[in-house]
């Protein structure tokens, strides 16, 4: 067993190396300024390539990602629903509360707006410091211009998944995600012998990624400090004072969604108490902070709702397990705000449409996330790039990533109560006998 203390020492590690990484490069641009031939050599030479390779050994690791967890999330979702009346209801609820905590989300951040206020001047500095090759903002206006909807439509269905999966860190995620969709429906659909020999590959291949995005967060204190060096050494304070706002948002929202959202769900679906409810499963959102993982608080969820909250296992246990990967409304959330942001800060203005693409990837995003630690962000990656953001990008976030990542994950396993309890009610109503 993993000492509680292991994953807070690394996540305290990776926090130093912003702190360190931000003041060193901040006084360095004070100091000598950020034109200076000597820092820019530095840049160029050190630390922009070796936090590349931390990134890159994210990015490596997308296809399969994506690939394995979609899937297998879909057909979970898949065999729910034919469990029946329990299934279809947890997924109506699922979709409901995603769907809301990313509207939440996209909502906040266009009003609130962190990402704004960066000079031009420097903005530009930041785009060919992350993307020195790539005009960001003219890759967007050329996939406003290109098709019909007709034409849009056509191409979600890959002629070649291959190709859309080389393409994926270039825009072409999207066809690729459907392919996915579609191969996860068929999963569900086949004779269970028949599927379990493709179930446990893909069991194998989600392990087998999950293990590489380990191993590159064990190499994020480096790649961290090499990463914010260099943009606190081209922009200085400025793009930590919008660091600043997009973090205190993202805990807002996501306080706003567990206390306003869920505690009208509880109220008016679950007719309970939503003071009484969050007091009786204090102990599961403790272990959800604690570890950043809703995988790993499943077992506490699964007593705490047959002792605390008084649900019955039939039902707990097969909403619980299904949400613990599929039901990642508070990632849906957090990637939906963290979108955004690094498209205001890197200058992309997305129209009505863009956003709503971004919330139904997010959404999608939620399903196909993995419940561990860091496991949002080669998602982020991909549909950043969708909307022509470098990848690059999330480098800015990595560095504060542990307090909202504790923090949303609260709020996915929360969501996962909530909807079994739900659930519960529902169906104590078609069948009284059910709680006694």
């Amino acid at each position: 067993m993993v000492p509680m203390n292991a994953p807070r020492g690394k996540h305290a590690r990776v926090l130093w190396a912003l702190l360190l990484g931000a003041f060193v490069g901040a006084v360095c641009q004070m100091t000598l300024g950020s034109d200076h031939p000597g820092l820019q050599s530095f840049i160029k030479n050190f630390s922009s390539p070796v936090g590349k390779i931390f990134l890159n050994m994210i990015f490596m690791v997308v296809v399969p990602l994506l690939f394995s967890a979609l899937v297998l999330g879909v057909a979970e979702i898949g065999e729910a629903s034919r469990v029946g009346r329990i299934g279809l209801r947890s997924l109506a609820l699922t979709l409901l509360l995603s769907g809301t905590a990313v509207v939440l989300g996209l909502a906040a951040v266009n009003f609130v707006r962190p990402g704004d206020g960066l000079p031009e001047a420097e903005r530009q500095k930041l785009i060919s410091h992350y993307a020195p090759s790539a005009d960001v903002t003219k890759n967007v206006d050329q996939a406003k211009q290109a098709k019909s909807a007709a034409d849009t439509i056509v191409d979600l269905i890959p002629r070649n998944p291959l190709d859309s999966a080389v393409k994926a860190l270039e825009g072409g995620i999207l066809p690729f995600m459907v392919f996915a969709l579609i191969f996860g429906i068929a999963l569900a659909g086949i004779e269970q012998e028949k599927a379990m020999p493709v179930r446990a590959f893909l069991e194998g291949l989600f392990a087998i990624s999950l293990k590489i995005v380990e191993m590159a967060m064990s190499f994020a204190p480096i790649g961290v400090f090499a990463l914010i060096f260099g943009t606190a050494a081209t922009l200085g304070v400025s793009a930590f004072l919008a660091l600043g706002k997009y973090a205190l948002l993202v805990l807002a929202v996501l306080a706003i969604h567990q206390f306003g959202v869920y505690s009208l769900a509880l109220k008016f679906i679950a007719r309970r108490s939503p003071i009484a409810f969050f007091r009786s499963i204090r102990e599961v959102m403790l272990t959800a902070f604690a570890t950043s993982s809703s995988n790993a608080t499943l077992p506490t969820a699964l007593t705490t709702a047959r002792d605390q909250v008084g649900l019955p296992t039939s039902i707990s246990s097969f909403v619980l397990t299904i949400g613990a990967t599929a039901n990642q409304n508070g990632t849906a959330l957090f990637e939906g705000i963290t979108i955004l942001f690094l498209a205001q800060f890197f200058g992309v203005s997305l129209d009505l449409g863009q956003q709503a693409m971004v919330m139904g990837l997010a959404i999608l995003a939620g399903v196909g996330t993995a419940g561990v630690p860091g496991g949002a962000w080669p998602m982020i990656a991909i549909i950043l790039v969708k909307i022509g953001v470098p990848a690059e990008a999330i480098g800015l976030c990595l560095g504060i990533d542990r307090i909202l990542d504790m923090s949303r994950t609260v709020l996915n396993v929360t969501g996962d109560m909530v909807i079994a309890t739900c659930v519960s009610t529902w169906e104590a109503k078609s069948e009284p006998a059910l709680l006694d």
